[in-house]
């Protein structure tokens, strides 16, 4: 498979050479990666053991999780781009890849949580990039009350903010709570009696920090009692009925293994793993679905939200048709201390190609991703050409 792609992609560039020169780190099209669910974590940031091909170029990343689906896809992509560049990112959490950057063990981080001052202080030239931005979506296992008619579509659920948060916040326990049922009508009768499991991820994770964002900008009462971060005290672990699972693979399969739960995830893995979610009523008060286009919607309504060290909350977005509980994986780089200038060359160059390659934003998208807009695009591709080397700008 993989030789059958290098030829088209070899007589794609061949044909493209011929309109024209193109631009050596830009190429028009990235091949689907072989992967088609999302990987589980990787609980350490060593190099691989696998010797590397003369001349080849090992740049190591680790830290989040939510954006590992595509981060892999793009690694196996980029071999056809720049043969002598390996990419190798581990997903281990947002905190362990902010430690390694900070300590120097990695040459970039994957976070969707931002620095703390401190951090930014410890690591002494950190900056953190924007590159995609995705979803956190509320999945379901529902033993209904009573079987669908053999030809019926199963309608989607749907919640709204503040049921969501009532959930979680132990005050709505049963399925059919008449808060659920007004917001599913097609389900009268089908939503059972019975108790909810809530489960929440128990380890520290920028997905967590996403949607308990989302959970304080829906509640006042939620963000003064509980708030937001990359762990929280779960009142439905007090009440009772909350499962603490570690990892999106820990929380997917507590639900699945649990009937009458719901737990959350980030699209890119409930879509790789075919993982039923359900719809949201926005703060627009429209019922939408997470994908790729309700995420591009919510960056845009943020676009000029940045603070001086490119970072924004973009939960609870006001558009009619944006996904409530949306967040930016970022990257983070040292800007002046890189001492190899040919890896840093070799990974703004990746960067460069990942934020602007029309199959990779393709690939993103399908995954459940949305690329930046033009207008934050350019504002990290301006970012990156600050990045110098021996004092010296990387990127030309």
């Amino acid at each position: 498979m993989r030789k059958i792609l290098f030829v088209l992609v070899a007589v794609a560039m061949l044909l493209s050479a011929c309109g024209g020169a193109q631009p050596t780190a830009t190429p028009t099209a990235a091949p689907t990666a072989a992967p088609t669910t999302a990987p589980a974590a990787v609980p350490t940031v060593a190099p691989t053991a696998t010797p590397l091909p003369p001349g080849s170029i090992q740049i190591n990343g680790a830290g989040a999780t939510f954006p590992l689906p595509v981060y892999t896809e793009w690694a196996y992509a980029y071999q056809y781009v720049d043969p002598s560049v390996v990419i190798n990112y581990q997903g281990i959490g947002s905190g362990g890849g902010k430690k390694a950057i900070i300590d120097g063990t990695v040459d970039f981080a994957g976070s969707d949580s931002v620095l703390k001052d401190e951090e930014y202080q410890a690591g002494k030239d950190l900056q953190m990039y924007p590159i995609l931005a995705g979803a956190v979506v509320v999945i379901y296992n529902i033993n209904w009350a009573q079987p669908f008619p053999a030809d019926a579509k199963i309608p989607t659920l749907v919640l709204d903010r503040q049921t969501l948060v009532d959930i979680y916040s132990a005050k709505i326990t049963k399925w059919n709570d008449p808060a659920i049922l007004a917001l599913n009508p097609d389900l009268g009768g089908y939503l059972p009696d019975a108790s909810i499991t809530v489960v929440h991820r128990s380890d520290g994770s920028g997905t967590t920090e996403i949607f308990t964002k989302a959970l304080s900008a829906f509640s006042p009462e939620w963000k003064t009692n509980v708030g937001a971060g990359a762990s929280v005290q779960w009142p439905v672990d007090k009440a009772g009925n909350g499962v603490g699972s570690k990892g999106n693979q820990g929380v997917a399969a507590a639900v699945q293994n649990t009937p009458n739960s719901l737990g959350y995830v980030e699209l890119s893995y409930a879509v790789s793993n075919k993982l039923a979610y359900a719809a949201m009523r926005n703060k627009a008060g429209k019922v939408v679905q997470a994908d790729a286009a309700s995420v591009q919607s919510a960056m845009a309504d943020f676009a000029g939200a940045f603070d001086a060290k490119l970072t924004a909350n973009i939960v609870d977005a006001p558009g009619e048709g944006s996904w409530p509980i949306v967040g930016y994986t970022y990257l983070i780089l040292h800007t002046t201390s890189m001492e190899d200038c040919l890896k840093a060359r070799k990974l703004l160059e990746y960067i460069r190609w990942s934020l602007t390659d029309q199959g990779a934003g393709k690939r993103a998208a399908e995954l459940g991703y949305a690329v930046l807009p033009p207008a934050v695009r350019d504002n990290v591709l301006a970012k990156l050409g600050e990045v110098t080397c021996k004092g010296q700008p990387v990127l030309k």
